[in-house]
């Protein structure tokens, strides 16, 4: 079984030695770059199975698209509210959504609008929720 990316193809199963001669990992200088990178670490993902000269070939592949990536599309970091505005927004929830983890609308709407800290209870709960660790809701200082 082959998988054809562009105008490379690469056969499995492969050794490290020829996953990099048959598309060898460079700094990403295009999109046309990224693009074809991302081909090849799809078709990587697509396999049922990788072996251990595969996954360290990935590892490689991600490394060089992450590196273009922070250079070219920075994402600055955000923490709490505002962190909690973009999930909801992500995960398409309303404020009566939340309403496991405040008491009521109105506790909602004055932390969305900053007007209240979240407190710690509410941190674990928002945490717990979006499954995410409860640093993010927390101020960076």
């Amino acid at each position: 079984m082959t998988n054809k990316i562009g105008n490379k193809t690469l056969g499995t199963p492969k050794t490290y030695v020829e996953l990099i001669t048959a598309f060898p990992p460079r700094k990403i200088t295009s999109e046309e770059e990224l693009a074809i990178t991302q081909n090849i670490i799809d078709s990587l993902l697509d396999q049922e199975r990788l072996t251990p000269d595969e996954r360290d070939y990935l590892h490689l592949l991600g490394l060089v698209v992450s590196e273009y990536e922070e250079e070219n599309y920075p994402v600055a970091d955000i923490y709490g509210v505002e962190l909690l505005k973009v999930l909801m927004t992500e995960l398409n929830l309303q404020p009566k959504d939340l309403m496991p983890i405040f008491a009521d609308e109105t506790i909602i709407s004055d932390i969305l609008s900053e007007e209240q800290p979240l407190t710690i209870e509410q941190i674990e709960k928002l945490s717990n929720f979006f499954h995410v660790s409860p640093s993010v809701f927390l101020k960076n200082v």
